[in-house]
């Protein structure tokens, strides 16, 4: 009776079949509503609720984990890691890293005592020598989505939030450095190829900083002859980023350096300062809410029952090791004790960068990748809700919350 009346109704077809339009409007449903839930209720950030509607669609075994990111998918978070990118970028003082040159010194022991206690530890629990190396290399980054949305959405300055910044951004430049060099030696270690080896890290850097260069010149273009604060100049920059974005992916550069190195670039040649678009905060808000959505629905219950004990193991050793050097370094580069345990907190995160990576090692080895998902996969679901938490927890122990007051050390940006 109900076909016959389906029928009657022209509905077709029937049974009626949800499509990606449909999922994506209950995606941002209920993401928005649980963001704003936790964040009033709660005081949590946003994101929190973005990535639990994320890892329920994982507990129901609906997620992605054994996928690489592809066709629209891909576009989303390719976009949305984009805009938090260039963000994160438009906000580092470079001149700050010569004023300071214990930040810098700081900034790199972090990354690269992380990277090898993490690639120690791996191996001490028995992973190969390529798991262990590829893991430690895709889980060096710290988050730039979680620790620039929260960041931005609590409104926090000083000290610790610069540094997180600019470590950040550091970091995830080693790790996508890292992360070419490891895919060359797998390369080498399959095919013997000296010279692909060499030459595709080279032209990763040398091609993305081109196109970054580039991606600077027509934004600073823009800014100086059009009113960002109208909405149809942030749709032209939107759609800049978008194609530069598009063809870093065509010439199989970095879609992560791209941005980051366009916002660096764009704040230490500009005469004047960067202002950001109140509009991307409209529209980037969309792209971040769906990044998230995807990123805590990547993994699944059986990837952790996998790669569960070997996550810990890593996240634990690499929160140790940032400890200690942030602990080591703290009156050197111009910190007290207690704001460098913040600062730790604060670079703690896992998130979008890591899945990103782990995306372009499943196109270029997907055999391989098979062995480090369970890990990666397993780390990003124990951090997905926990990274904001920490983040948020890390600012206001350093007071710089609205309400707080921020400490004023001798190694702030001049």
């Amino acid at each position: 009776m109900i076909d016959d009346f389906a029928a009657y109704l022209q509905i077709v077809p029937w049974p009626m079949q949800a499509d990606v339009v449909f999922w994506s409007a209950l995606m941002l449903v209920a993401g928005g509503s649980l963001g704003e839930t936790v964040f009033r209720r709660a005081g949590l950030p946003r994101i929190v609720g973005y990535s639990a509607v994320g890892m329920l669609i994982a507990v129901l075994n609906q997620g992605a984990s054994s996928h690489y990111l592809i066709g629209v998918v891909r576009v989303i978070v390719d976009l949305a890691l984009g805009l938090l990118l260039f963000e994160l970028g438009s906000r580092v003082n470079l001149r700050w890293l010569r004023a300071n040159p214990a930040l810098l010194c700081t900034s790199l022991a972090e990354a690269i005592f992380s990277f090898l206690a993490v690639f120690a530890a791996l191996r001490w629990l028995g992973l190969s020598l390529n798991v262990a190396l590829a893991c430690a290399t895709l889980t060096l980054a710290t988050s730039a989505a979680v620790i620039g949305r929260v960041s931005s959405e609590l409104h926090s300055a000083g000290q610790v939030t610069e540094r997180m910044v600019i470590m950040t951004a550091l970091n995830t430049l080693i790790a996508v450095l890292l992360h070419k060099l490891v895919i060359a030696w797998l390369h080498l270690d399959t095919v013997g190829d000296w010279m692909a080896a060499i030459t595709q890290p080279l032209y990763t850097f040398g091609g993305s900083f081109l196109v970054a260069a580039l991606l600077r010149g027509l934004v600073a273009w823009i800014a100086r002859r059009l009113n960002l604060r109208d909405e149809n100049s942030v749709l032209l920059l939107l759609g800049l980023l978008l194609l530069a974005l598009t063809v870093a992916r065509m010439l199989n550069l970095s879609t992560l350096l791209v941005p980051l190195l366009a916002g660096v670039l764009l704040r230490n040649t500009s005469v004047r300062p960067w202002v950001w678009p109140r509009h991307f905060g409209t529209a980037g808000g969309v792209l971040v809410l769906m990044l998230f959505v995807i990123v805590g629905a990547s993994w699944s219950v059986q990837a952790l029952a996998l790669g569960g004990v070997a996550a810990l193991v890593l996240l634990l050793t690499r929160s140790l090791v940032k400890a200690v050097v942030m602990a080591a370094g703290a009156h050197w580069s111009g910190i007290s004790l207690r704001q460098s345990m913040a600062l730790t907190l604060a670079l703690s995160p896992i998130s979008g960068t890591a899945l990103v990576l782990l995306a372009d090692l499943q196109i270029s080895h997907p055999v391989f990748a098979t062995q480090v998902e369970p890990v990666v996969f397993s780390a990003i679901a124990i951090m997905e809700l926990l990274g904001p938490v920490v983040v948020q927890w890390a600012l206001r122990m350093a007071s710089e919350l609205p309400g707080h007051s921020a400490s004023n050390g001798k190694g702030m940006q001049p």
